[in-house]
């Protein structure tokens, strides 16, 4: 009776260890950054979150307009950090220390431009 109560005991504990290591395996798949930007307005942050959301892994994107960074939860093997930065410069904002690309800073609208008061 005892090793009866020992093996149903292991086969529960088992049965929840299970789901919970391949939840914990599932998820190192995926990494979060944060990336402060120069976004300045609600168009920068649909601007951002629209062209971020095609880069490639990305699952998740979210920019706060008041802290001005964006949290980006991605597929580690796919995408980094510094890719998603440099995406990010491309669009036309800054990204942590990465200055955005003049070219695409420019072609913004005047009210997303740098040095502008948030609206």
């Amino acid at each position: 009776m005892n090793t009866l109560k020992i093996m149903l005991t292991a086969i529960l504990l088992a049965a929840f260890a299970i789901p919970e290591s391949l939840s914990q395996e599932k998820n190192s798949k995926f990494e979060t950054v944060e990336i402060q930007t120069s976004a300045i307005c609600g168009m920068c942050k649909d601007r951002i979150e629209g062209d971020l959301a095609f880069e490639r892994g990305v699952r998740k994107v979210e920019l706060d307009s008041e802290t001005k960074i964006v949290t980006i939860e991605f597929r580690k093997k796919s995408n980094s950090k510094e890719k998603l930065k440099k995406a990010i410069t491309k669009i036309g904002y800054d990204a942590d220390d990465m200055p955005a690309d003049q070219k695409a800073h420019d072609r913004l609208p005047a009210c997303c431009q740098k040095g502008n008061e948030p609206h």
